[in-house]
């Protein structure tokens, strides 16, 4: 007799049913949590995603295989089927996976990339036997093939589950040939070239530089992010993260630019303020340097979480809003156009598919902006913004006529020839340490990096996870992480030491950017960087890049900001979204990391003050007029400009909420990395972080570093 419940129908086939057994006692790990896992390390408010696995007979000797929770999960034939299993990242369908030999099928996973051979290459993917005998002598089980848009799912014996997604052209240590290397390599850097060259274009001016100054920065900045991912990607936490300028360092550098005593300096203030910004970042980065290495990052890494990590990169995003739609509205009709334009290629036409590529989606930044600069060069040709009897070189402030007077603001932004930084660059120059002179130490500007390296940090902890949900085996051990936190800072020493203007990390975008181009190998990012050091010591190239208008980039500046908001809060599809409880405490970052700030940027102006510095700087020049103000001016200084960042307030809100208010494991969606001990008996993921070159045999009793 039939019946649909899955514990007491019966079983096909000629075998016995499997000795009635408890179910495995799950792993220290989750003895001392209480954590159930879930798709992908994923968790939603509901129990919809649950896998159910039926509790593990004990092994015999001479035991048959079982079908029912066999290798494959298939359908037998029965009255009332089961419901297939809820879809996962979007994917159709689901297999199951018991990992009885966990070395075995994770090996032969990556047995095509890892060229290896031996007894786990006569298995397949699944663990069964080359000539149609399962593991035990037994007849073995047909299975399916795993078709593009399917997601395995592998139970391991720890307790653990995880997804792979087999849409992923390329995972991390796959090596497909040169040529397509390159090319997708290229895109990549392509498709992230406004995170890498538009923070100079917005600093550098504000330091009083040259457009010539602009374009030595730009190449250093391309240097130094080619030589750090190269660094990263080999000793740091070896995934396929690009390092470079972040926007997570672009509102401290903008409150140092604008301190009090560089305001009163005379001449060219771009070296002075270029070499007190050196001095803070070398310092900052020798802090985060040691926050890796010494492991303290590993036992900090058990209190950030997603409802923690989300606030705080959103906050980094919104932060900007009084900056970037009034430097676009000094150009209306330019810089309106250019977002119109992105928007629509990323979500229009982000369909649309060109030779298996959607290149409206990932081009959508570069394709935005040629067009645009391509339009502005026809105006500005044409004679639209020419006007009579006046003249663009002109300062503002010696203009006479009524007439040049009404359209200075069109003639200075609209234009594209206003830039001679393509004509002056050198073809060739090597960007060098201590370019800009020898650095200068103030401790009160230190200090103010070095708490924005924490937040960097907090920004890498969030990108590692999710990009090593897409590209890697597993995610990485709490010691890989804190390598590359470490490694991070070392890469933030070197920029201090070229002097880029901000510190290196890894960008934010780099998870979107993955997940878009669906290329997550490891030595295409290397070759892209390779190519990056190249253009680096082209001085054109970075003359180029420095003669972009600058409403224009105001205009990507608005949608890589909206980006990085919306990457931040996507940390929480880790979380119970729904919860009460995460929905309070991010609601109140959120608000908090804005109202706050704006009571340190308000605080001692009235209507009537007259600034020195434009409207879109005032957020930025709290240190001379902030509510502290005791007899220790540079107490006043740190603590008037670090609680003047909205990520900062973000930050606080958020970590002393999430991890003082109780909740659960699965609703806080606290992060799952792989344990140390686990990660050893697995070649697959001790292949994808283990250092390269055998170092990691001699830093083995490093134990808080790595394996």
């Amino acid at each position: 007799m039939s019946n649909s419940d899955p514990k007491v129908r019966p079983r096909p086939g000629q075998w016995p049913p499997a000795p009635e057994s408890a179910a495995m006692p799950p792993s220290s790990w989750a003895k001392r949590t209480g954590f159930r896992p879930k798709f992908s390390g994923e968790t939603n408010a509901s129990d919809s995603g649950q896998i159910s696995l039926p509790p593990r007979p004990k092994e015999q000797k001479d035991s048959q295989p079982d079908v029912e929770a066999g290798r494959v999960r298939t359908t037998p034939p029965q009255p009332k089927p089961a419901p297939p299993p809820a879809a996962v990242n979007g994917t159709d369908k689901v297999l199951v996976v018991p990992a009885e030999n966990k070395d075995q099928t994770v090996v032969k996973r990556r047995r095509d990339s890892d060229g290896g051979n031996g007894e786990g290459a006569k298995k397949d993917g699944l663990g069964h036997g080359a000539n149609g005998v399962g593991q035990n002598g037994a007849p073995e089980v047909p299975r399916r093939e795993v078709t593009r848009n399917e997601e395995v799912i592998y139970v391991e014996d720890d307790g653990f589950i995880g997804g792979r997604q087999t849409h992923m052209k390329y995972e991390l240590r796959d090596t497909p040939g040169l040529v397509p290397i390159g090319l997708y390599g290229f895109q990549h850097y392509l498709s992230m070239l406004g995170s890498l060259v538009l923070i100079p274009l917005v600093i550098v001016p504000a330091m009083g530089g040259t457009h010539e100054d602009t374009s030595l920065v730009v190449s250093t900045v391309l240097f130094v992010s080619g030589v750090t991912t190269l660094l990263h990607t080999s000793f740091g936490s070896r995934l396929p993260l690009i390092q470079g300028p972040s926007f997570v360092y672009l509102a401290p550098v903008l409150a140092i630019i604008n301190s009090p005593e560089f305001q009163r300096l005379n001449g060219n203030n771009f070296k002075h303020i270029m070499k007190e910004l050196q001095g803070a970042i070398i310092i900052a980065s020798a802090f985060q340097t040691i926050l890796g290495y010494s492991g303290l990052m590993s036992v900090f890494l058990r209190l950030i979480n997603p409802v923690v990590v989300a606030p705080t990169i959103a906050a980094v995003g919104l932060s900007f809003y009084s900056y970037g739609f009034p430097r676009v509205g000094s150009c209306l009709e330019i810089g309106a156009v250019q977002i119109l334009l992105v928007i629509m290629f990323s979500l229009y036409l982000r369909k649309i598919s060109v030779f298996g590529h959607r290149i409206f989606l990932i081009y959508a930044v570069p394709l935005g902006l040629a067009i645009t600069w391509a339009a502005a060069f026809l105006l500005t040709e044409a004679g639209v913004y020419s006007y009579k009897g006046c003249d663009v070189n002109v300062p503002a402030s010696n203009i006479i006529s009524e007439h040049c007077r009404k359209h200075v603001s069109s003639m200075k932004h609209c234009r594209v020839d206003t830039s001679y930084a393509l004509k002056s660059s050198p073809w060739f120059r090597f960007p060098y340490p201590l370019q800009w002179g020898t650095p200068v130490f103030e401790w009160k500007m230190a200090l103010v990096m070095c708490a924005v390296s924490i937040i960097s940090s907090v920004d890498s902890v969030g990108s590692y996870h999710a990009s090593s949900l897409l590209a890697a085996s597993r995610p990485p051990t709490p010691g890989v992480v804190s390598r590359g936190i470490g490694l991070e800072g070392l890469c933030s020493v070197l920029a201090g030491l070229w002097g880029t203007g901000t510190g290196s990390t890894t960008l934010t975008e780099n998870v979107h950017t993955i997940a878009v181009t669906k290329m997550g190998s490891r030595r295409a990012v290397e070759l892209g960087a390779c190519a990056l050091i190249l253009l680096s010591l082209i001085g054109k190239v970075g003359g180029f890049i420095a003669s972009i208008p600058e409403v224009m980039v105001a205009a990507l500046l608005c949608f890589m900001w909206a980006m990085l908001s919306a990457l931040g809060l996507s940390n929480l599809r880790y979380s119970e979204a729904g919860s009460s409880r995460n929905i309070i405490i991010v609601g109140l970052s959120l608000f908090f990391s804005l109202s706050v700030p704006a009571y340190f940027q308000q605080y001692g102006i009235s209507p009537d003050t007259n600034l020195s510095v434009p409207s879109y700087l005032h957020p930025y020049i709290v240190a001379s007029h902030g509510p502290f103000r005791s007899k220790y001016g540079g107490l006043n200084y740190f603590l008037n400009t670090l609680l003047s960042l909205n990520m900062v307030i973000a930050f606080l809100v958020a970590f002393i909420l999430d991890n003082t208010v109780p909740g659960s494991q699965q609703e806080r969606g606290v992060y799952v990395w792989s344990e140390t001990e686990a990660a050893r008996r697995e070649p697959a993921i001790t292949k994808d972080y283990e250092l390269p070159f055998r170092v990691s045999r001699i830093f083995r009793w490093v134990k808080w570093v790595g394996f």
